[in-house]
């Protein structure tokens, strides 16, 4: 039986001791004190300390099939706005807490049904529960090498670093505006751009009124840098 701070919801298909393993590395992933580093892609900023990513623990070949991690370059951290930490961290207390249990008791409850091999609940709920522990160890990984990076320490700055807000015109005179962010994090339908791509690598460490020359498929593109904006710092409690 599986034990959560929902109570007891049933049994479960992997073993109870790998089980706990996963659950107390997802927890490590939140415990790390808050620090400052220095760094010349993010400048000053407030963030967590690099470690190491936990070795994945498979149930049997078909978790071999894991989540394929977005590249970080040799060397490099996983930069991570505090509102990106929050929404991974959130999504990874709801599978914890909520739909894993859930989809454990609907197991549960199709394997005393009888014949397993032939039961489409059953079959299903073990996919499942497949599906969600390989998003669990994909969120913890990336988590544990998660670098917060606050943007709002450099308001009122004109140079571009990690999560800056960008407006710059092509040769046509063409206007764009992006906001750098993390791999995990970048949605191109909200106009983000992680920080490893083509555009955020010649962008960063530029000023406004800058002449860029960006690197395209065949060609070489000249771009000015417009304007650049930062999130306002959150206000002091009193």
């Amino acid at each position: 039986y599986l034990a959560t701070n929902q109570g007891v919801v049933g049994s479960i298909p992997a073993s109870r001791t790998k089980w706990i393993a996963l659950k107390q590395q997802c927890f490590r992933a939140f415990s790390y004190p808050d620090i400052v580093h220095h760094d010349p892609v993010a400048g000053r900023i407030d963030g967590l300390p690099m470690n190491k990513a936990f070795t994945k623990e498979s149930d049997n070949a078909d978790d071999d099939d894991d989540l394929q991690l977005p590249p970080i370059p040799a060397g490099g951290k996983n930069y991570m706005t505090p509102q990106g930490y929050a929404a991974l961290r959130s999504e990874l207390l709801d599978l914890i807490d909520v739909e894993r249990p859930k989809i454990v008791e609907v197991v549960h409850w199709a394997a005393s049904n009888g014949d397993r091999s032939e039961n489409g609940d059953y079959l299903y709920g073990k996919k499942r529960l497949r599906e969600i522990d390989r998003r669990i160890r994909f969120l913890t990984k990336r988590m544990e090498i998660a670098e917060i990076a606050n943007p709002s320490v450099h308001f009122g700055n004109d140079q571009i670093f990690f999560g800056a807000t960008v407006t710059y015109a092509d040769e046509a005179g063409l206007e764009r505006t992006v906001t750098i962010t993390g791999i995990d994090e970048a949605n191109s339908a909200q106009g983000e751009v992680s920080w490893i791509s083509p555009i955020a690598r010649t962008l960063l460490k530029a000023r406004t009124g800058d002449t860029l020359k960006l690197v395209m498929p065949g060609r070489v593109e000249e771009i000015e840098v417009l304007a650049v904006s930062y999130p306002p710092p959150a206000p002091l409690a009193e």
